[in-house]
């Protein structure tokens, strides 16, 4: 499909954009104006945001003066922001933090909305409390919802148990999405399997690698199959998650950047498919700690 339209219907009814614009440390009013009018600019119609990233006054600003100037209506972007850890548990500060947000981002509801993390502020991830907390915040999320202050409800960083967990005890509503890291080297297969079969979407956040595996980027296997396909080892990255229905929200300040982003309109055939995705995994301790998350 092509890489400007390829949308996703989610488990709530709603389409999303299959690619996003990621906006993690993306800060100050100019900065964001610029990369939200090149993003607007090139076909991006989607842009996550967090309630940590600090930005979102900032891009309902860009938003306010930009759509305008695309003839676009707010109906037409896809706006996904997240809970804050240390308001997670917390009904009453949950309802007051999406508020903020509405408010912040200039907007009557927000898209999708995720649980950041699964556990609280100051809270060890050892704690038998954060089987509670996250309960709590599942189900203020889903009454929320209802309220019509956020179309669909998703999770962040939410391994099979707690999904498994969330699933047995969700309110009526399953998450709509899992934001994960995911990339070659952090293949997240058993995760995405059992999302798959639970109708939850997978969409990837650091797709190029992280800063403990930079090596992603100038792998040889990446930058051969990219040389032959005549597209940026970026590119390739991103492709790879697309082929496999995952979305995308990379994150970018150079306008080059941000339109290459965008130009994912070519296949990795399957000999390519099978090469990249048989790189050897690269754990870091995020993802020990949420491998040993109560």
């Amino acid at each position: 499909m092509n890489g400007r339209t390829r949308n996703v219907r989610l488990s709530s009814g709603y389409v999303m954009p299959l690619i996003g614009f990621g906006t993690y440390k993306i800060q100050g009013r100019e900065t964001i104006c610029d990369v939200v009018d090149e993003s607007l600019k090139v076909g991006f119609r989607s842009i996550d945001t967090a309630v940590v990233y600090h930005n979102e006054e900032d891009i309902g600003y860009a938003l306010t003066l930009l759509l305008p100037k695309y003839n676009l209506e707010r109906s037409d972007i896809f706006i996904t922001t997240k809970l804050s850890p240390r308001d997670h548990g917390n009904p009453e500060r949950i309802e007051e933090s999406v508020q903020r947000s509405l408010k912040a981002l200039n907007t009557t509801y927000i898209d999708l909305y995720l649980i950041h993390w699964p556990a609280a502020s100051r809270i060890p991830e050892t704690s038998t409390d954060n089987s509670s907390l996250r309960a709590k915040t599942w189900r203020t999320l889903v009454d929320l919802k209802k309220q019509g202050f956020i179309r669909s409800v998703g999770v962040s960083n939410y391994t099979v148990r707690h999904l498994e967990e969330l699933l047995h005890d969700r309110k009526g509503i399953a998450p709509a999405v899992n934001q994960v890291e995911c990339h070659p080297h952090f293949r997240q297969e058993e995760l995405i399997a059992y999302c798959n079969e639970k109708g939850v979407h997978v969409q990837a956040y650091s797709s190029l690698g992280t800063s403990s595996n930079t090596s992603l980027l100038t792998d040889p296997t990446v930058t051969k199959i990219a040389s032959q396909l005549d597209v940026t080892p970026a590119q390739l990255l991103l492709k790879w998650a697309l082929e496999q229905g995952i979305g995308v929200i990379p994150k970018a300040v150079q306008k080059e950047h941000i339109r290459n982003n965008m130009q994912l309109d070519f296949m990795i055939d399957e000999e390519n498919m099978n090469a990249l995705s048989s790189l050897p995994q690269s754990w870091k301790i995020l993802q020990i700690k949420l491998h040993n998350f109560v």
